[in-house]
């Protein structure tokens, strides 16, 4: 039988047990907070960063022997310009939802003076657009396809976007010529062509207006969506807050244990 001295023991222990793991857990919960404001700081540079590259004059865009330095953190956005001639027979549509509706982003690759060539967004063009539907997968480019490319030089203002990323929901499906993310090594692989730089640039309206229709059917440029997720203030409340629920609940219980000894 648990005798008095036993059982102020097991209880003391206890007491001791519960103050750790709460002070486990607002350490946790503060911590977590804490990194959500530095986040949220990290998150505000980011936005003033791009608002200031959108806004900057154009720059001539990275040249191939400037493509393995490229970051998302110190390019991605940027407004520059590129001069070169489009192989227009490996044109891709890469399906996009933006606030038109949903529709097809056209990429083309354009052949550069360097020897690069670089996938050129020409813009957006709805679904059900009359006279322009979703195109089959064009034939693998000849080898050299650059050097017999007879298409008319242009020239390409826009931003700067870096390659992107398959997501776990949605896989590009290249045998279907599906695509979904402007995976632009995937692109190139299957449009046949060699390394493409590890960007795109997404035409402005005036220079999607200057390559002209793809098919019968105008893309409308400049139509870039820059969008940042930003909820890292709510998220940094909600963990202090649990923070305080704990720091409270502990000197709810620190009273009440007095209370009871009185």
């Amino acid at each position: 039988m648990m005798t008095g001295a036993s059982k102020r023991q097991r209880s003391r222990a206890l007491r001791v047990i519960l103050a750790l793991a709460a002070g486990v857990m607002f350490a946790g919960f503060f911590a977590l907070g804490t990194w959500q404001i530095y986040r949220l700081q990290w998150k505000l540079a980011l936005i003033e960063r791009v608002d200031q590259r959108v806004h900057a004059a154009a720059v001539p865009a990275p040249s191939r022997a400037q493509w393995p330095q490229l970051t998302a953190e110190a390019d991605e956005y940027r407004r520059v310009t590129l001069s070169g001639v489009f192989l227009d027979g490996a044109t891709t549509q890469a399906l996009a939802s933006i606030e038109r509706g949903i529709g097809y982003w056209v990429l083309t690759p354009l052949c550069t003076a360097d020897g690069g060539i670089v996938m050129i967004n020409r813009g957006f063009v709805a679904a059900g657009v009359s006279g322009w539907k979703p195109q089959p997968a064009p034939p693998p480019a000849a080898p050299g396809a650059c050097k017999l490319a007879t298409a008319p030089q242009v020239t390409v203002h826009g931003l700067l976007r870096l390659s992107e990323q398959e997501s776990r929901l949605r896989k590009n499906e290249p045998e279907r010529n599906y695509w979904y993310a402007r995976d632009l090594a995937a692109i190139a692989r299957a449009r046949g062509l060699p390394p493409v730089a590890p960007y795109f640039i997404d035409a402005d309206d005036a220079s999607a207006r200057a390559a002209g229709p793809v098919g019968d059917v105008q893309p409308v440029g400049g139509l870039t969506v820059i969008s940042f997720v930003n909820n890292h203030l709510v998220y940094a409340v909600t963990w202090y807050a649990l923070a305080l629920m704990v720091a409270a609940a502990v000197v709810w219980v620190i009273r009440d244990a007095r209370k009871q000894k009185t």
